[in-house]
């Protein structure tokens, strides 16, 4: 499958005009920040935007796109989400590929089914039918929608 083929997620979102000549301040989505990487094309409901110049700035990024040439013109861009082909990376763990699947500690214990993803700061939690979280740093394997193995200390379902 192709890079135009692969389904295409959200990535992040033009917040606003940034300067005179037409950079716009983004708030990545994402933490593959090579999604604004010179070159990177980012597909929108308005057709598809090629990155110029990007740069951090407080959190976000100051990103130059190609035909956005002025402060007016970037404006008009506000609010628009950027999209982009799902990269293929095998270390990944997609939030989609947990949910249903029977999780299962390293003894072969069945522990019960992904009912949910939490938001942690630590780490985001799988949420079992059983009422258990699982931090996300204990998956040791995923077999999207069917199996996730955990390695998890003493105690976690207690």
């Amino acid at each position: 499958m192709s890079a135009t083929e692969r389904p295409t997620l959200e990535v992040g979102r033009i917040i606003k005009a940034q300067g005179l000549k037409g950079q716009v301040l983004v708030d990545l989505w994402t933490d593959r920040t090579e999604r604004l990487a010179p070159g990177s094309e980012l597909t929108t409901d308005r057709g598809t935007l090629s990155v110029l110049a990007s740069g951090a700035h407080q959190h976000r990024f100051i990103v130059t796109f190609g035909g956005i040439d002025s402060r007016e013109e970037a404006e008009r861009w506000r609010g628009v989400v950027l999209s982009a082909p799902r990269l293929e990376d095998e270390s990944v763990i997609w939030i989609h590929e947990l949910y249903d699947a029977e999780v299962f500690d390293a003894q072969g214990i069945r522990r019960g089914v992904v009912t949910g993803v939490e938001a942690n700061p630590a780490s985001d939690l799988l949420v079992l039918d059983s009422g258990a979280l699982v931090p996300l740093t204990f998956v040791t394997n995923v077999d999207a929608n069917v199996r996730i193995d955990v390695d998890v200390p003493d105690g976690l379902f207690e």
